[in-house]
């Protein structure tokens, strides 16, 4: 097998459909960063982790978060560059697999899609108990059967839209992702003004460059706490490139649309949270664990009604989130199953909508299935589950930076920009991540670091989850090479991109592109 075939652009040569069967130019770059954004769950995500990290690093959260963003910048730029040269709809899974060969390829596709089934039922979860606190009513908030149906309902609609098409997930999209980011504005905007004009809360102090300064955290230990929660609160903004087959200008918008989401969270996130800092105070952040902060202080900093606008930005923080984290992994297990690395039956596609439907309602069964049963257990168990998320997340992340190395290691010498944005950048941005994945298998092995308060085979939960998960993934991957296709595996792996894609000059033909489709 070669290396992705290439080819010039043709006229009239553009089809209805793309390699995968999927919906050519559904979206465009615009709705695509809008997707992009709308995965990393902006509102709930910093609601979330706000009162954990202040109590790890004080008022340098805004720091933390600002260094949190260099890896996730450089990791940006890994998926740039792989999305150009290969705009296969799989990106991590098929990009590892040429860059590392058909075993790494597996695995990684698997951590990109086990970490989506995951947390899809969490984030209904959110959606669902922050919809009845927005309309008032209490008691179903508070009742674990109320939200479980609500969660599961959500779920269903959500599989569902993603099934009815691309280009209408898209619009849904631009409705949720308007009313979150408009919430979060106003709110930082008010917050901030009643700060610096002596009306905020009573523990409120003003914003100090400091508190900008990763070099002021007070050590070390401390610091890469915090960029690991960083991991999980910017996670998501590779959704744009999943759709890249279904993305006007594919080789270039999505990765384009990656690394600009990256830059806006970046501004929201340290927006956010010097408000929330600056408000409430040291103490009064650090109090919160989850993500009730908004509810608790939306009256204080914007009054009623218009606290409620915080609520509803959870809500719809969650529901965006739900739907788009069904979109990348349905897309990387409909990949995997083009190219014979799962049961081909997965990779149909919906003749009318041109979507992967049977992906798409597996990864919507396995995720119902999952949260009804985790939060039947113990509603805890939900919690300790998206803690584990950050090693699965830190993993596939640090894979897509070594194989953008890999792939374009023929290149590097040639320009300096060449060396320091396919090799350079991704390359720091994969040993961070996977500094930080060691990290977290250390500080997870603590009983401390688990909602349970249980100690599972000598550790805390979410090592066990976190571990496990993966470790499922390699049963299941020799389970697929023992009685499926093999083919897959006989890849070669350790391609190399061809020079006149890594220059830009020419640009390769999407048809040809994926892990399963050999150069002709």
């Amino acid at each position: 097998m070669e290396s992705a075939s290439i080819a010039h652009p043709r006229p009239g040569a553009a089809r209805e459909t793309s390699e995968h069967g999927l919906a050519r130019n559904a979206i465009g770059f615009g709705q695509g960063l809008v997707i992009a954004l709308a995965s990393t769950a902006p509102a709930y995500s910093i609601a979330a982790v706000i009162g954990v990290l202040v109590l790890q690093v004080g008022v340098q959260a805004p720091a933390t978060l600002l260094a949190a963003f260099v890896p996730m910048l450089f990791i940006a730029s890994a998926f740039l560059y792989m999305n150009r040269a290969d705009p296969d709809c799989g990106t991590t899974f098929s990009w590892v697999a040429r860059a590392m060969g058909p075993w790494a390829g597996w695995f990684a596709g698997w951590a990109v899609t086990i970490t989506g089934v995951l947390v899809i039922g969490s984030l209904a979860d959110v959606a669902a108990r922050y919809l009845y606190l927005t309309v008032g009513w209490e008691s179903a908030a508070a009742s674990k059967l109320g939200v479980m149906i609500l969660s599961v309902v959500f779920i269903a609609l959500m599989t569902l839209m993603c099934i009815l098409g691309t280009r209408l997930s898209a619009r849904l999209q631009t409705a949720l992702i308007t009313v979150e980011m408009g919430a979060l504005l106003l709110f930082s905007v008010v917050a901030l003004v009643k700060v610096f004009s002596g009306h905020a809360h009573a523990g409120s102090t003003k914003p100090h460059a400091s508190w900008f300064s990763p070099f002021a955290v007070s050590s070390a230990g401390a610091l890469v706490s915090g960029l690991l929660v960083g991991v999980f609160i910017y996670w998501g903004w590779e959704s744009s490139v999943n759709l890249n087959e279904e993305t006007e200008n594919p080789v270039t918008a999505p990765g384009r649309a990656a690394v600009l989401s990256t830059v806006i969270l970046l501004f929201t996130y340290l927006a956010v949270s010097t408000a929330i800092v600056a408000f409430v105070g040291v103490k009064g952040t650090a109090a919160f664990e989850d993500e009730s902060i908004f509810g608790a202080i939306g009256g204080q900093v914007l009054g009623s009604p218009l606290d409620k606008l915080l609520l509803l930005a959870i809500v719809t923080s969650g529901l965006a989130s739900t739907q788009t984290t069904i979109l990348p992994a349905s897309r990387t297990v409909l990949s995997m199953a083009r190219a014979r690395a799962l049961p081909s039956s997965l990779g149909r596609t919906h003749m009318r909508f041109l979507t992967p439907h049977v992906a798409t309602i597996w990864i919507g069964a396995i995720a119902t299935a999952f949260y009804v049963i985790a939060n039947t257990i113990n509603e805890n168990f939900l919690f300790d589950t998206i803690t584990a998320l950050a090693l699965l997340i830190a993993f596939y992340y640090a894979m897509s930076g070594f194989a953008c190395v890999i792939y374009y290691r023929r290149e590097l010498r040639r320009s300096v920009g060449n060396f320091v944005f396919m090799g350079l950048a991704p390359l720091i941005g994969g040993l961070i991540l996977m500094y930080l994945f060691g990290k977290a298998c250390v500080d997870f092995a603590d009983v401390n670091s688990s909602y349970l308060g249980t100690e599972w085979l000598g550790v805390a939960p979410p090592l066990v989850i976190g571990l496990g998960a993966l470790a499922l993934g390699i049963v299941f991957m020799f389970v697929q090479f023992a009685f499926g296709d093999r083919s897959y595996f006989a890849r070669r792996g350790f391609e190399t991109v061809p020079p006149e894609v890594a220059s830009g000059q020419v640009r390769v033909a999407v048809d040809t592109a994926g892990a399963g489709r050999d150069a002709t």
